[in-house]
């Protein structure tokens, strides 16, 4: 079990070599069955995970440059785990569905090189690594746009680039100057997280640039409104499993990189920017959620929702405490499920109408019922209704930031109603509409094949069970968000932000380097 995330992240990787040794059938079978067992060995490191143990399991570390700080070291804990399982199963869900018939293979090789740049970003502790998936992972999407992309996919292709690379190397130029002030304060460079963590003393001046070198490429990446302009365009215009990359995998990117390196290594600095970003989110949850309204394309409308959502995530995050963030990451993965299906769907519409035009259609449930039954489900989990997938993660995400601002939080808790109102107003034209308008668009439709109901039917059970049975991965996550939140209090330096961490926790902060109580909370004065 030592290497078993080696492994993972090898897989994918090795497998792209041996593509194009097929034709184009014999590569999307091929494709689906190294996504199968990748998702296999990902199955399998879920359950032989210890959710009780706080330090981070299937550690692997080999020495490459020891001079430079440049180490192979992988791990997972409760935070990194469902991303990896999220990417397996949304991964194995692509390539069953891959529609292409001709100019298949560099497709699949997309889909399992993401797959592969992805597990090993959520998996490095060398923070060079993960900046350099964290650029690589662009290159596939890159390729998926220009290539089989719509519209004016080249510009489009070109803004994604410019905005996403351009803002990233405000990361790299914070991560070597970390590395250098490593070399200052310990003698040597270190890029390994767990020596910034524990050994790394950084000011607050300084944590203030250095958080906001991180916050601009990551604001970007999820985005954050007002650097979100390159989404809605490459949305609609990506093939449909470019859109279901960009939405269900690549956004959740920036969110995992503020749980991992902006709050554990710039404690004080996170909370010094706390309103700022909050009341971006909630201009996000808004704003998003009122510009999806007004959109006639079906896949603006989910690209849209997707920045809306995504708002509830960063202010999740940013309550600081386990119910924020525990509900945070759980959205993290309702919202890949969620968002991932919805484009999947769109995709099948426009495959057989060529269309993606609201007003296009009216009356699609009287000839496709069971696939109308099935958007209905997931529509209602986008919304997020009780008892799916959806209403978890905002629940636990509002209730989260309730401890630190009821107002802010009444504001974001309108989620509920914008997106009630985009997503049923698209329901009601898409599959209640008028029929008569175009007679031969409708005649012609064929409710979902069978590939179709392999793929759709997994996820609707997921966003089901996950929404009835939320413990099954918060359980789970829960001793590495306690252990986080005890770092952040023990590295934070200013004695306002230890009050705020530990009023939001109710007076409980676990694992921290401070004096415990009996009941291993901290002792604030």
């Amino acid at each position: 079990m030592e290497y078993l995330l080696s492994l993972i992240i090898v897989c994918p990787l090795v497998a792209c070599l041996f593509i194009f040794m097929f034709d184009d059938s014999g590569a999307k079978r091929f494709g689906r069955i190294i996504s199968f067992i990748e998702l296999i060995l990902v199955v399998v490191l879920w359950i032989s995970y210890r959710a009780n143990i706080s330090d981070v399991q299937f550690f692997t570390k080999v020495f490459l440059i020891p001079q430079l700080g440049i180490d192979y070291i992988v791990s997972v804990d409760g935070i990194s785990l469902f991303l990896i399982v999220l990417t397996a199963f949304i991964m194995f869900i692509a390539n069953i569905y891959l529609q292409r018939r001709d100019n298949a293979k560099p497709f699949v090789v997309c889909l399992l090189s993401l797959e592969g740049i992805l597990m090993a970003l959520f998996s490095f502790q060398n923070v060079l690594f993960f900046y350099t998936c964290w650029e690589l992972a662009l290159l596939p999407v890159l390729y998926m746009v220009g290539v089989w992309g719509s519209g004016q996919k080249i510009y489009i292709g070109l803004k994604f680039f410019v905005y996403t690379f351009a803002s990233s190397l405000l990361m790299l130029v914070s991560i070597l100057y970390i590395g250098y002030l490593c070399y200052e304060q310990l003698g040597s460079f270190s890029f390994d997280l767990n020596v910034w963590l524990n050994e790394l003393q950084i000011p607050l001046e300084l944590q203030i640039w250095l958080f906001l070198g991180f916050f601009i490429s990551i604001a970007v990446k999820i985005p954050i409104i007002p650097l979100h302009t390159w989404l809605p365009h490459i949305y609609s215009e990506a093939p449909a499993l470019g859109s279901v990359m960009l939405s269900a995998l690549l956004s959740k990117m920036g969110t995992y990189a503020f749980l991992r390196f902006s709050l554990p290594l710039f404690p004080d600095a996170s909370v010094h920017f706390m309103s700022i970003i909050s009341v971006l989110a909630v201009i996000m949850v808004v704003y998003a959620g009122i510009i999806a309204f007004k959109q006639k394309d079906i896949k603006k409308v989910i690209a849209y929702s997707s920045i809306s959502h995504m708002g509830i995530v960063v202010l999740g995050i940013f309550s600081f405490n386990g119910e924020g963030i525990g509900g945070a990451i759980f959205m993290m993965v309702a919202h890949g499920i969620t968002s991932g299906a919805l484009f999947l769907l769109a995709g099948m519409l426009y495959y057989r109408t060529s269309t993606r035009h609201i007003d296009d259609f009216g009356g699609v449930a009287e000839v496709m019922p069971h696939y109308s039954t099935l958007f209905a489900i997931v529509m209602l989990s986008n919304v997020g209704l009780p008892l799916t997938i959806g209403f978890v993660g905002e629940f636990l995400s509002l209730y989260g930031y309730f401890q630190t601002s009821p107002i802010v939080t009444a504001f974001a808790g309108t989620t509920l109603i914008i997106s009630a109102s985009y997503m049923l107003y698209l329901f009601k034209n898409v599959f209640y509409g008028d029929t008569t308008k175009d007679v031969v668009l409708y005649k012609n439709l064929k409710d979902l094949y069978f590939k179709e109901y392999c793929v759709i039917l997994p996820i609707v059970a997921i966003i089901i069970w996950l929404g009835v049975f939320p413990n099954t991965i918060l359980k789970s996550m829960q001793t590495s968000i306690q252990q986080l939140i005890g770092t952040m209090y023990s590295n934070s330096q200013e004695e306002s932000t230890k009050q705020h961490l530990y009023r939001v926790n109710g007076g409980l902060i676990i694992n921290s380097f401070e004096n415990t109580n009996n009941d291993g909370g901290v002792e604030h004065e």
